[in-house]
């Protein structure tokens, strides 16, 4: 399981930094000046993709999170989310630099990825709680130990 974190963090790293640069390349190609939600995307798959998975395999680490079973339904609805709102973001701040109407129907999807990380997080606190509490529950003495 510390292999599966390590490898989402990473991918988080490698996307992440190829999203920066595709904001920088594409906003100088069209000499594009505003804002859009082009410029957001690079941090939030840095900090909501690496940095979390970091440390979530530091915590898998100290309280074999994945022991409890809400880890993969976690693991994979945050994943969901998380891709689902990065690409709702792109596609939105591409058309903005590109000067094109977003639909309105985009807003919902991201919306959506949201709320699809907002369960996502739920799972991952609900399995951090149970985990906590019980590898820091006082172990029973056996008879050796007595």
């Amino acid at each position: 399981m510390m292999k599966k974190l390590y490898y989402a963090a990473h991918t988080y790293m490698i996307v992440g930094l190829i999203s920066g640069l595709y904001y920088r390349e594409i906003t100088k190609l069209n000499d594009f000046q505003g804002e859009s939600q082009l410029g957001l995307v690079h941090t939030h798959l840095l900090a909501l993709g690496m940095l979390f998975f970091l440390i979530v395999l530091a915590l898998e680490k100290m309280f074999t999170l994945s022991a409890g079973k809400l880890f993969n339904p976690f693991f994979w609805t945050y994943n969901a989310g998380l891709a689902l709102t990065v690409t709702v973001m792109t596609i939105r701040g591409t058309r903005t630099v590109l000067g094109h109407e977003t639909p309105e129907l985009a807003a919902h999807f991201a919306g959506g990825g949201h709320i699809i990380l907002t369960v996502g997080l739920i799972f991952f606190f609900i399995t951090l709680g149970k985990r906590i509490t019980e590898t820091s529950a006082p172990q029973a003495r056996t008879l050796e130990t007595v």
